[in-house]
C-alpha cells in the first residue's frame, strides 16, 4: 500500500477521529483523577494508575478504530460495514462527544487551577510549608522555659528532615510568642502556609504537651491534640507530633525520613537543655558568646557522651572562634574537626555533622572538592537545614568563584531562616564578593534592621560602601562597628579606611596598636595585610598573607582569589604564587 493511500485509509476508517476523541476524553479523565481523587482522599497511586491505564489504552483504541466500525446496525468489522453501508455516513456523534468532553475537561482544569491548595491567600508560598512557633511554658517555673523551647525545637528538627516540606528554622521563629493574634502576618513574614503552636506543662516527671496545627490564611484548625506522658517518653511524643503534622500536610515520607523522625537524639533531657543553651549563645556570633556555647556543649557531652548533636555544636563553635578574634585557627580548627568526626562516628546520617565536616574541609584543609561533596550530602540528608545552605554558599562555592550558585544557596538559607541576622548578613557578603555592591548594601541594611547592634553587619556594609567608592560612608560604618565590639580586625579595617582617605597618621596609630592587642588576644594576619596594602606597602601586605596561610587561617585565605579588598594585589607575582599553594589540588 502506498503511503498516501495508507493515510487516506486511516481517514476513511475514522482512525484520526478516534485519536482526537480519545485524546480529549483521556485528558478529561486525567483532570478528574488529579482534581477529584484527592478530594475523596484516594491515594496518589490511584491517580498514577488511572493515568497509566489511559496512556496504555490509546494504541488499543487506534487498533479497534481500524478494525471495527460503529454502524446503525451495531459494531461491525470494517470490511462488513463497507459492504452493508457503502459510502454511507457513519455518524457524527463523535463530534459532539469531543466538544462536550473538551468543554468539561477545560472546566475541570480551570477549577483545579484556581482552587488547588498549592498557594494560599497570604502569598505565593507552598502549601506544604510550616513554622513551629515557641511553645508556651505553663509550668509556672521560669527555669522550665528551656524545656518548652526544647520540645518546640525537636519537633521542628524532625519535620525539617522531610524533603517534601518547607520548614522555617528555629532562630527565625523565636521572636514570636505562642498563640499570637496575627497569624497571617507572621506567616507572611516567615513565608509559610501553616503554623504549629503549643504549650508545655512540666511537673516533676510528668509532662503535658498541647499542640494545634493552623492554616494561617483561613485560621482553620487542621488538627489539635494533647499528650500526657512521663518525662522519659518526651522524644516519642515529639516524633508522634511530627509524623502527624507531615501526614496532615500530605508530605511524602521516604523510609529514611520516617526513621529520622522517630530517632531519639539523647535519652538525657538535662543534656538536651544544655545543648539548647549552647545553640542560643552560638547564634549570637561574638567571641565571648562562642566561648559560653562551648562550655554548654561540653557539659551536654559530659551528661551524655553519645549525644552526636552536642559534638556538632562544639565543632561549629570551634570553627567560628578565630573568625571572631577568640582563638588562633591552628588551635581551634583541629578541635572542630575532632568534634565533627566524633559526631559522625555516632551517627553517619546526621546532616548537621556532615555540614560541620564540610566547612572544616574547606577552611582547615583547603580541600574545596571534598568540602562541596560533603555539603551536598548534608543537604540531601536534610534539605531544610539552613546552616548547610548558609555555609555551603559562604564557604567553598564562594571561595572557588561559583558566585551564582553561592548566592542561590544563600537565598535558600534566608528562605529557611528569614529572621537570622547572620544568614541575612552573609547573603550580603555573597553579593559583595560577586561585586554586586548595590545588592550587598541592600542586604546588609536588612541585617541591620533585624539587629542594629550587630557589628558584623556594620563592617560588612562598610566594605561594600568602600568598594563602591563611598569611603566617607564606609568610615562611618567602620566606626559604628568599632563602638559595638572590640574585635581587633574591625579596628584594622578602620585603619585601612583612614589610609585610603589620606589620614595616614590615624592609620599608623592603629597599626601601632595591633601588636599591643595581640599580646592578649588573637589578631588575624589578614588584618595587618589590609593596613599595609592601604598604606601602599604591597610587599608587606603579601608577606602578612603568606603568614596567614602558614598559620592555617582558612577563614581568610580561602577567599584570596575572590576578595575584592585584595584586587590591588592580583598582579603581584608573590601573591599569585600564594594562590597556587592555596588552590593546589588536594589528594
Amino acid at each position: 500500500m502506498k503511503l498516501g493511500s495508507f493515510f487516506a485509509e486511516l481517514k476513511r476508517r475514522n482512525v484520526y477521529k478516534v485519536a482526537v476523541g480519545y485524546a480529549v476524553v483521556g485528558w478529561l479523565l486525567i483532570q478528574v483523577a488529579t482534581q477529584v481523587f484527592p478530594f475523596f482522599e484516594i491515594p496518589n497511586w490511584g491517580v498514577r494508575l488511572a493515568v497509566l491505564l489511559i496512556v496504555v489504552g490509546f494504541p488499543i483504541a487506534l487498533v479497534i478504530a481500524w478494525a471495527f466500525e460503529l454502524t446503525p446496525g451495531g459494531l461491525k468489522r470494517t470490511e462488513d460495514a463497507d459492504r452493508v453501508y457503502p459510502g454511507g455516513s457513519r455518524g457524527r456523534a463523535w463530534i459532539y462527544v469531543v466538544i462536550s468532553a473538551g468543554l468539561l475537561s477545560a472546566g475541570l482544569f480551570f477549577l483545579g487551577r484556581y482552587t488547588a491548595p498549592n498557594e494560599n491567600k497570604i502569598g505565593n508560598v507552598p502549601a506544604k510549608s510550616i513554622a513551629v512557633l515557641p511553645f508556651e511554658n505553663l509550668s509556672g517555673d521560669p527555669d522550665n522555659a528551656y524545656f518548652a523551647e526544647g520540645i518546640q525545637d525537636e519537633i521542628l528538627t524532625r519535620l525539617a528532615k522531610v524533603a517534601d516540606l518547607k520548614v522555617i528554622s528555629h532562630t527565625s521563629t523565636q521572636r514570636y510568642k505562642s498563640s499570637p493574634n496575627d497569624l497571617p502576618q507572621i506567616a507572611k513574614e516567615l513565608g509559610v502556609a501553616n503554623i504549629l503552636e503549643g504549650s508545655v506543662q512540666k511537673s516533676q516527671d510528668q509532662v503535658r504537651v498541647n499542640v494545634q496545627l493552623i492554616n494561617a490564611a483561613t485560621d482553620a484548625h487542621l488538627w489539635a491534640d494533647s499528650f500526657d506522658r512521663k518525662l522519659i517518653d518526651i522524644f516519642a511524643v515529639e516524633s508522634e507530633i511530627a509524623a502527624k503534622v507531615a501526614d496532615i500536610l500530605k508530605a511524602k515520607l521516604t523510609g529514611a525520613e520516617q526513621h529520622a523522625i522517630s530517632m531519639q537524639p539523647t535519652r538525657n533531657t538535662e543534656a538536651y537543655q544544655l545543648y539548647l543553651k549552647g545553640r542560643y549563645f552560638w547564634n549570637k556570633r561574638t567571641g565571648p558568646d562562642l566561648q559560653k556555647a562551648i562550655d554548654y556543649f561540653k557539659q551536654a557531652i559530659e551528661k551524655d557522651p553519645g549525644y552526636a548533636l552536642a559534638y556538632v555544636g562544639l565543632g561549629d563553635s570551634y570553627i567560628l572562634l578565630s573568625g571572631f578574634g577568640a582563638a588562633p585557627p591552628q588551635d581551634s580548627f583541629p578541635l572542630a574537626e575532632a568534634a565533627a568526626k566524633k559526631a559522625l562516628e555516632i551517627d553517619d546520617n546526621l546532616a548537621e555533622a556532615h555540614t560541620t565536616l564540610g566547612f572544616i574541609l574547606c577552611v582547615h584543609h583547603l580541600n574545596f572538592a571534598d568540602s562541596i561533596r560533603e555539603f551536598e550530602r548534608a543537604i540531601a540528608l536534610n534539605p531544610n537545614y539552613a546552616t548547610a545552605h548558609h555555609w555551603f554558599g559562604d564557604g567553598p562555592l564562594l571561595a572557588v568563584g561559583q558566585f551564582d550558585r553561592a548566592i542561590a544557596e544563600g537565598k535558600r538559607a534566608v528562605e529557611l531562616d528569614p529572621l537570622s541576622v547572620i544568614i541575612t548578613a552573609d547573603l550580603g557578603a555573597d553579593f559583595l564578593v560577586a561585586r554586586r555592591y548595590d545588592e550587598a548594601i541592600d542586604q546588609f541594611h536588612k541585617a541591620i534592621d533585624l539587629d542594629p547592634r550587630f557589628y558584623y553587619a556594620h563592617w560588612n556594609l562598610a566594605q561594600a560602601l568602600e568598594m563602591k567608592g563611598d569611603l566617607r560612608g564606609a568610615l562611618t560604618e567602620y566606626k559604628k562597628a568599632v563602638e559595638l565590639d572590640d574585635d581587633p580586625f574591625v579596628l584594622a579595617l578602620l585603619g585601612q579606611a583612614y589610609a585610603k582617605l589620606g589620614q595616614r597618621d590615624e592609620a599608623l596609630k592603629i597599626l601601632a596598636q595591633l601588636p599591643q592587642i595581640a599580646a592578649h588576644r588573637y589578631i588575624p594576619s589578614y588584618s595587618y595585610a589590609l593596613l599595609h596594602m592601604a598604606l601602599g606597602e604591597k610587599d608587606k601586605a603579601v608577606e602578612w598573607l603568606e603568614r596567614s596561610y602558614q598559620e592555617g587561617a582558612g577563614l581568610d585565605v580561602i577567599f584570596l582569589k575572590v576578595d575584592p579588598m585584595l584586587d590591588p594585589l592580583q598582579k603581584e607575582p608573590r601573591f599569585q604564587a600564594l594562590l597556587a599553594k592555596v588552590f593546589a589540588e588536594k589528594q
